[in-house]
């Protein structure tokens, strides 16, 4: 009897050694999976460069405030990868587009970043009724030659709404004297920064107090410029197929009206769809054009897409 007690003991002693054994091995292993996750996912602070500019003017990154402000936009978007991305994506279908359009107007290319970030490259909608990559408001947009209505809202074409971008920078930069000073008050107006350096007895967008929009938004673009300039040094990994390409296409001048735009779409062997991917300044399914203006209408080249009418 006795015998059989003490083996029993030792069965059940050596049944906890192995549990605890076993508990220790869970634990080492849970603690090396943790550490692995650790080590495959980092979050670095950021090296500022000491050299950052807009279209050639430096930002006074010496100033504490300026620094901060600069490295909080570095931050925010080098971290929102996602976001990012996708701007490197987009970047490459739509600056092919807008690049010669600032340079034939002598707009700095540092510009192209302003567009990142008013829509992040796409056809945005905003509260205000803003509209476009270029965001433009329907007053704007009429004051410098677009048409704006149900029909037809040019806003939406890229080509035309660049060229529109460009006067009003031009302009601001004349009135306000500055390229920064131009983006700002794309933003803001150019009677609203005007109006705040002469109340802040100030001649830059850097000595200004500014809501929270405006304050930013000279640091989103440089941000924006930075990183996209820098994959590499910010961890955006990519090949270059992984990119978006712009389809070519060809221009088809319409000077009447077009009563079904699906049909119209079917005679270049595409669809409507494919149609007003090309055009979405075409805002309805059809073309009233009263006036006998003469639009032209963007055809992808053949080969390009699969879905056919």
């Amino acid at each position: 009897m006795k015998l059989m007690k003490r083996m029993l003991m030792m069965v059940g002693l050596l049944s906890l050694t192995f549990l605890f054994i076993f508990a220790q091995q869970n634990a080492k292993t849970d603690e090396n999976f943790e550490k692995q996750l650790i080590n495959d996912y980092n979050v670095y602070a950021l090296q500022i460069p000491d050299n950052l500019d807009f279209a050639g003017e430096p930002l006074p990154l010496k100033d504490p405030d300026i620094y901060e402000r600069m490295d909080r936009e570095l931050l925010v978007n080098t971290y929102w990868q996602s976001n990012g991305l996708l701007m490197f994506k987009r970047a490459k279908k739509y600056f092919p587009i807008i690049e010669p359009i600032l340079a034939k107007h002598d707009v700095p290319d540092d510009f192209k970043y302003l567009a990142v970030i008013e829509s992040g490259l796409t056809n945005a909608v905003s509260p205000a009724g803003a509209r476009g990559v270029w965001q433009i408001m329907p007053a704007t947009a009429r004051e410098y030659g677009l048409e704006v209505n149900d029909n037809v809202d040019e806003r939406y074409n890229l080509e035309m709404s660049t060229e529109v971008a460009c006067d009003y920078l031009k302009k601001s930069k004349e009135k306000l004297g500055s390229w920064t000073l131009a983006a700002a008050a794309y933003n803001a107006g150019m009677s609203g920064i005007s109006r705040r350096l002469s109340e802040q007895n100030v001649t830059g967008y850097y000595d200004l107090l500014l809501g929270e929009e405006t304050g930013r938004y000279m640091f989103r673009i440089v941000a924006l410029k930075e990183i996209l300039s820098n994959a590499d040094k910010y961890g955006f990994n990519f090949r270059d197929k992984d990119l978006y390409k712009n389809i070519p296409t060809y221009k088809v001048a319409v000077d009447t009206a077009v009563t079904d735009f699906t049909a119209f779409a079917e005679t270049y062997n595409i669809n409507y769809k494919i149609l007003k991917i090309h055009n979405p300044w075409l805002r309805e399914p059809f073309l009233n054009n009263k006036s006998r203006k003469n639009y032209f209408i963007e055809i992808p080249q053949d080969g390009y897409y699969s879905t056919k009418p």
